[in-house]
Order: structure tokens, then C-alpha cells, then sequence
């Protein structure tokens, strides 16, 4: 059994305590790569209406930007950049970005929260939304990164007849880039 801390308000928590905690919480960031493919298996067989399911797409846009050349950053962000299809019905690309932000470049983390809208370029006009609306971006640095990542990746990503490279592929790239955070507040008191 693990010992726990016996604190019952975060302000009486001792050094002690956090000499327990903080192993445990190291633990389950070692774990992360495992829950966020985990997560992404969830969307194997999760059609919605779509031409191939939301893993299919996954594989897809990532097979396309590693074949591509992409660097292995850009292929995990382009695997995982509708993660949060299943718990964000109405802002997957937040999802995405905030299990990516530790570990992915600013220019990247931005393609990935983005891509929502500059995808709706292609379809907004048939829901009754302006498919203009990524030109409020028009100026931003990361504009042209994310239009390019849409056109070549995301967007043709739903073909039936593209046979993508299997998940395991892109395994050890999830497994590398979550081995270390860029930026957190909590990695100093995690190494």
C-alpha cells in the first residue's frame, strides 16, 4: 500500500508530504504517452457521419506529413490534433493543444489549436458559418504553417481507399516527444 499524505487542505500540506506526492506524480507523467494513445484508440470505429472513423483520419493525416518529411514534433501533432474529438465536442482543437503544449513548439501548439477554423474553410459554408473566419488570423506568424498543415494533411485525410501506417509506427514518436516537457510550471520539482 502507498503511503499518502494526511492533509485535508492543500495550505497544510508539508514537505513531507509532497515527498510522497511528488514520486507518485512522476509516475503518472511517465504514464502519459500510454493514456494519450490510450485515448486515441477510443476513436477506432468512431465514424460520425464521416467518410473513415476518427482514428482512420488520425493515421491518415499522420502518414501523410511523416511520408511528407515532416519532423517527428510536427507527425505527433498531426496524429493527434483531433485527440479531443471525444471530449470536446465543441473545442477538440483546445483539447489537443493543452495535452500538447508542454512538449510541442509554440508555432506547432498553434497549428494544432487552430486548426479547427482553418479547416472550416472547407466545409463552414455548409453549415451556415463564415468559411472566412481563419482570415482573423491573417497576420498572425503561424497563419501560412497552419493553412499548409490543413491543405496537405488534415483536409485530403479522409479517403477510404489511403491505407495509413498502423498506430504502432507512430508509438515510439508519442512515447519520445512526452519524455520530457519544453515548459511547465511542475518540471523543475518533477526531474
Amino acid at each position: 500500500m502507498t503511503l499518502r499524505a494526511t492533509f485535508t487542505r492543500m495550505e497544510q500540506s508539508t514537505a513531507e508530504d509532497w515527498r510522497l506526492i511528488v514520486p507518485e506524480a512522476m509516475k503518472m507523467a511517465r504514464a502519459l504517452p500510454d493514456r494519450v494513445l490510450d485515448h486515441l484508440r477510443l476513436l477506432d470505429g468512431d465514424f460520425g457521419g464521416f467518410p473513415v472513423d476518427r482514428l482512420t483520419h488520425s493515421l491518415q493525416t499522420a502518414t501523410l506529413a511523416l511520408r511528407d518529411g515532416r519532423d517527428e514534433e510536427y507527425v505527433v501533432c498531426a496524429l493527434l490534433h483531433d485527440v479531443g474529438d471525444t471530449l470536446g465536442s465543441y473545442n477538440h482543437p483546445d483539447i489537443a493543444a493543452a495535452i500538447l503544449k508542454p512538449f510541442v513548439s509554440e508555432a506547432n501548439l498553434w497549428m494544432v489549436q487552430h486548426h479547427g477554423v482553418f479547416q472550416g474553410y472547407n466545409f463552414f459554408h455548409h453549415i451556415g458559418l463564415d468559411r472566412h473566419m481563419r482570415d482573423g488570423f491573417k497576420d498572425h506568424p503561424h497563419y501560412e504553417r497552419t493553412a499548409e498543415f490543413v491543405a496537405l494533411y488534415d483536409n485530403p485525410a479522409f479517403d477510404p481507399r489511403f491505407q495509413p501506417l498502423p498506430l504502432s509506427e507512430f508509438e515510439p514518436m508519442v512515447r519520445r516527444l512526452m519524455a520530457a516537457p519544453r515548459q511547465s510550471i511542475y518540471k523543475a520539482a518533477m526531474q
